[in-house]
């Protein structure tokens, strides 16, 4: 895999520099130092990731993410020091394409360093994903159903771009919506919580990680918070499962969409937005088989048209919808099935 570093703080190129250096496999395509010489060099040479700082002269890494995914496409892996004291620009940095984000390693005593494997964990599953490893098998355990009654549901995949998508399409919704919403976004569990509060700030609706145990309650988003998968369980309440092991989408889309398949006693909305790869396409169809309503997000408003792409080829959605008539779609349906 051929890797740019984009990071003003030449430190933390060398350290880059080394850790990437570590794995064989991987080489450096180029280095720049602010977001600006990161765009011309990306046109010039596309690389296959690209690990990008946020804090830096010239062009920040928000804005150079964006050029980026618009001119010159490509996977891009948010590396800053500040991750946890930058939350807003991480999820805007993801909104305009990033896939994901880590802290940047540091050099440690003895020369070691720290933050290196978990570097290399998250680069190690850009992989996969960009090399489509689609060949895992879903399988999730078939639940036992339940007579008691439960609120509308809308379902929601995401992955590249999602965060922007869902601020679309939340901060549009009435506060009484009359429906529970569930999101599986890709993103570290480091970040749940985060983009839970920063979602909470841009709708009526209140918004929050999914825990444990949890049922579905009206007017509620619930956002998958671990790196295990989200399943709703045979007593219709939120569980976490480890399998698939090695299913490279952490949660997994197409997890918890055949977990609603199989337990799940209505039959309610599901939609597939935004994101690189194919997670939630043969769990949408599952869903559609069943008699739900399907929709996925349309090509010319997707940062990223993969997974909805993949939901479109095989008849996984109902509905193929531009961003901003998403919304108005998911209310009117909640309505007609309340």
């Amino acid at each position: 895999m051929r890797i740019a570093i984009v990071n003003d703080m030449m430190l933390a190129v060398e350290i880059l520099r080394r850790v990437i250096s570590s794995v064989p496999a991987y080489e450096i395509a180029w280095i720049a130092v602010d977001g600006a010489e990161a765009v011309k060099k990306c046109a010039e040479d596309t690389p296959d990731l690209v690990l990008m700082d946020l804090i830096m002269p010239v062009m920040d890494g928000v804005q150079a993410t964006r050029t980026i995914m618009k001119d010159t496409p490509c996977a891009i892996l948010v590396v800053t020091a500040t991750v946890s004291g930058n939350a807003s620009r991480v999820f805007e940095a993801m909104g305009h394409g990033a896939l994901d984000a880590v802290g940047t390693p540091v050099m440690g005593s003895g020369g070691s360093i720290q933050g290196a494997d978990e570097l290399l964990k998250k680069i190690a599953i850009i992989g996969k994903l960009i090399g489509k490893n689609d060949t895992v098998t879903v399988r999730t355990p078939v639940a036992k159903k339940t007579i008691r009654t439960e609120p509308p549901l809308v379902a929601i995949g995401s992955s590249t771009g999602g965060p922007r998508a869902l601020s679309s399409i939340l901060s549009a919704m009435p506060r009484q919506l009359g429906a529970a919403i569930v999101i599986i976004q890709h993103v570290d569990v480091q970040f749940a919580s985060g983009l839970a509060d920063w979602l909470n700030e841009q709708t009526a609706l209140t918004v929050t990680v999914a825990r444990e145990g949890d049922r579905p309650a009206e007017n509620t988003v619930y956002i998958a918070k671990t790196n295990d998968h989200l399943i709703a369980g045979e007593d219709l309440s939120f569980h976490y499962t480890s399998e698939p092991r090695d299913y490279p989408y952490r949660p997994s889309v197409d997890t918890f969409f055949s977990s609603l398949a199989a337990s799940w006693p209505r039959r309610d909305i599901a939609l597939l937005l935004t994101g690189i790869g194919k997670d939630g396409a043969r769990g949408l169809l599952e869903l559609r088989e069943k008699g739900w309503h399907t929709i996925a997000q349309d090509m010319k408003t997707s940062i990223v048209y993969g997974m909805p792409k993949a939901a479109a080829e095989i008849k996984a959605a109902v509905e193929i919808l531009p961003l901003d008539t998403i919304t108005e779609s998911i209310v009117r349906h909640v309505k007609e099935k309340e």
